[in-house]
């Protein structure tokens, strides 16, 4: 039984991810689709390079990625289907795979081409329906990957920041992400933190002029409504407030300056 995973920004109010598992299923009746998230941020790819990155680790080799935020939707903008870890990806080239191809080798790259294994009719705007859920289908269904279209050498990489280290032995960086709970995910890993020699407890964490305190262990550590630094459940500093939003309170969002000294 092979596993889809869909990512969209589409949300759960319409009829578009019951389109893309219905086409699905009429191709491969036995396959075992996986919502991931349909509420990334309208037209957001960074979110979703994120959010995908994130699952694309807990999933078997095998596994079938279908990531449709596509702003690009209609131009000239190829869709692609990548290899990584056993694992495939089809997705707009838009950087929507750069934080997988960032951590995981590219084994294969292929461009969407072959028609013979879209939808009979293609919309201009719905290419997660008419073209990468057929394709996913089929590639469930046991079609070789390189039958997709011809191999090729590029893909589009987000320039997506990384943590600069300081004079002082800190680090800066910033924001990357906001989840559902108002947690600020940032772009300072807890492997950059070790590589710095900083010490968890020790070092201090600031967002913008407002110092925050130590990296702390569990939210719990401070009370209802206290704000919080520490390395959350992606391997990155985050800045919280227990049982709040962080992004709410601090009014910050993606690229909103934090630095650990």
């Amino acid at each position: 039984m092979a596993i889809i995973t869909l990512t969209t920004d589409f949300g759960d109010s319409d009829h578009y991810v019951a389109c893309m598992r219905g086409v699905v299923l009429q191709i491969s009746p036995d396959a075992l689709i996986v919502d991931v998230t349909h509420r990334i941020r309208r037209h957001d790819v960074v979110h979703a390079a994120f959010v995908l990155r994130q699952a694309f680790e807990h999933f078997p080799r095998g596994t079938i990625h279908v990531a449709v935020v596509d702003p690009g939707v209609g131009t000239t903008r190829r869709l692609l289907a990548t290899l990584y870890a056993g694992q495939v990806v089809l997705a707009p080239d838009n950087g929507v795979v750069s934080l997988i191809h960032r951590d995981y080798a590219l084994s294969d790259i292929r461009s969407i081409e072959n028609e013979r294994l879209f939808r009979r009719e293609v919309s201009a705007t719905f290419h997660g329906r008419d073209i990468l859920a057929p394709v996913a289908a089929y590639l469930a269904s046991g079609v070789p990957l390189s039958s997709v279209g011809p191999a090729i050498d590029q893909l589009e990489i987000l320039n997506l920041p990384r943590a600069l280290m300081l004079p002082d032995g800190g680090l800066e960086g910033q924001v990357l992400f906001t989840d559902s709970f108002g947690n600020l995910v940032t772009n300072i890993s807890q492997v950059e933190l070790e590589r710095s020699g900083a010490k968890l407890g020790v070092v201090q964490v600031y967002v913008g002029p407002l110092r925050v305190g130590p990296i702390r262990r569990t939210y719990a550590e401070v009370e209802p409504g206290g704000i919080l630094a520490l390395i959350g459940s992606t391997g990155a500093v985050e800045i919280a407030i227990n049982q709040g939003s962080a992004a709410e309170r601090l009014r910050a969002a993606p690229g909103t300056s934090v630095i650990v000294r």
